[in-house]
């Protein structure tokens, strides 16, 4: 019998009460006696779940003591219990709302109050503005003070995972706002059951030579790995809610974006599974491999998606360099007021994606061939996608679409998956993931 979604546990895992996660969040319930609940917490990857299970597995922070169990309200009570992203076991159970954007004391914070050594926005537009500036990179006084700002909300909001780590959201309204998980060299960790909302960059760079025309950079994404290895994430929520981009102004001629990316995995990062989350309401969702130069990322970044919704993403769903990325089972609805859509699955420098079962709802204006972008791939497995409720042989359609003004691309990747479970249909993980996917939805 296939597994649903979320079921694959530590065997001999303990359970909490209803009761008991009423009691942390401030819940008074009425159960049947002896109901009970699992103790997701000390969940690990199921055997075969993807990348993520190769070489050991990975159980997060299963083997914490009680000492190492944490129950964190705010944002200094989530610092503690990261202890500077240290590789000691530990859980760490998110009960509520968690602003990052928040003093030691739990005040608020703005974008004023992390502005420092005369940053103002007016000011750093009229220095740099490129018709008298040009196409140089900003420096200067206010974009030192714009780097002074921006350090100061990093400080705030950056907050480091170490190994041997398990966060879990209780209950389905868990929410991490504002924070950016910097997973950098850590082995081992598990983030599950939890939104993590609105990334927000207070400080965006101007950068004239991006692009050709110029564009802005934003730091902080929501989840970054940066050299890490043996990660799960599952049944996260991860958005914009909260600032829109689409909602900022021109300036430059260019939106003025205040949020990265909502999961990227770069730097050697490797043996990742991500399964049963939501990407939402976003630009640039998922990047693997950060640039076609990172040679050191060969043989690394083996990432596998699975179960995962995509909804109204602008592009990356994702980009990769050089991983072997098993894509199947994803479901992906571009709504119908999309005009800025770009692409799905991106194909860039040696890399070997292999997609499967997957089904993508688009409006009219967008066809099968705008699914895909290439730059500089040379290989792309495409198997049983469902467009609009119609099997598409996409990778034959790309190649025709793009005859004579990009590189075909071939079917053979070089490798053929084994971690995973049951791939089912695209019609019926469509149907699955969209009641299943995301923060809450753990069944």
């Amino acid at each position: 019998m296939r597994r649903l979604p979320g079921t694959s546990r530590l065997p001999g895992t303990r359970r909490l009460s209803l009761l008991a996660v009423a009691g942390v969040l401030g819940l008074t319930l009425s159960t049947p006696a002896g109901a009970e609940v699992r103790d997701i917490s000390r969940d690990t990857l199921a055997a075969n779940d993807g990348w993520a299970a190769a070489d050991g597995g990975t159980t997060g922070g299963a083997t914490a003591d009680d000492a190492h169990v944490f129950t964190v309200r705010d944002r200094s009570e989530l610092v503690r219990a990261l202890d500077g992203g240290s590789a000691t076991p530990k859980i760490i159970r998110v009960a509520g709302t968690i602003d990052a954007n928040t003093t030691d004391d739990g005040d608020t914070l703005d974008c004023d109050d992390y502005a420092t050594d005369g940053y103002d926005l007016k000011k750093y537009l009229a220095a740099y503005d490129p018709r008298a500036w040009g196409s140089a990179k900003p420096s200067g006084p206010q974009e030192e003070a714009r780097q002074a700002s921006a350090a100061r909300q990093a400080e705030r909001v950056e907050l480091a995972v170490g190994s041997n780590t398990t966060i879990v959201g209780l209950g389905d309204r868990a929410v991490l706002k504002g924070a950016g998980l910097q997973l950098r060299g850590a082995d081992n960790v598990i983030i599950r059951n939890l939104e993590l909302r609105d990334a927000y960059d207070c400080f965006p760079v101007w950068q004239p030579n991006t692009g050709g025309l110029g564009d802005w950079k934003t730091a902080y994404d929501n989840i970054w790995l940066r050299g890490a290895t043996h990660v799960w994430i599952d049944h996260v929520t991860l958005s914009d809610q909260g600032h829109l981009d689409q909602d900022e102004p021109t300036y430059f001629g260019r939106n003025y974006l205040r949020h990265d990316g909502l999961l990227d995995i770069t730097n050697e990062s490797d043996l990742v599974t991500v399964s049963w989350s939501r990407f939402a309401d976003h630009d640039k969702a998922m990047l693997i491999g950060n640039g076609d130069t990172a040679t050191g990322d060969r043989g690394k970044l083996r990432v596998t998606l699975h179960h995962n919704e995509f909804a109204g993403v602008v592009q990356r769903a994702p980009r990769v360099r050089f991983g072997q990325v098993h894509v199947y089972n994803n479901r992906y609805v571009v709504p119908d007021d999309a005009h800025d859509y770009r692409y799905s699955l991106g194909i860039s420098t040696e890399s070997a994606v292999h997609a499967e079962n997957n089904a993508f709802t688009t409006p009219g204006h967008i066809e099968a061939a705008d699914l895909v972008k290439s730059w500089n791939g040379t290989s792309f497995h495409a198997t049983g996608t469902l467009f609009n409720g119609y099997p598409v042989d996409l990778l034959t359609i790309y190649n025709a679409y793009n005859s004579g003004s990009e590189r075909d691309l071939t079917p053979d990747v070089g490798w053929t998956p084994t971690l995973h479970g049951e791939i089912d249909s695209a019609r019926q993980a469509d149907h699955e993931v969209a009641r299943g996917a995301g923060a809450g939805r753990i069944r």
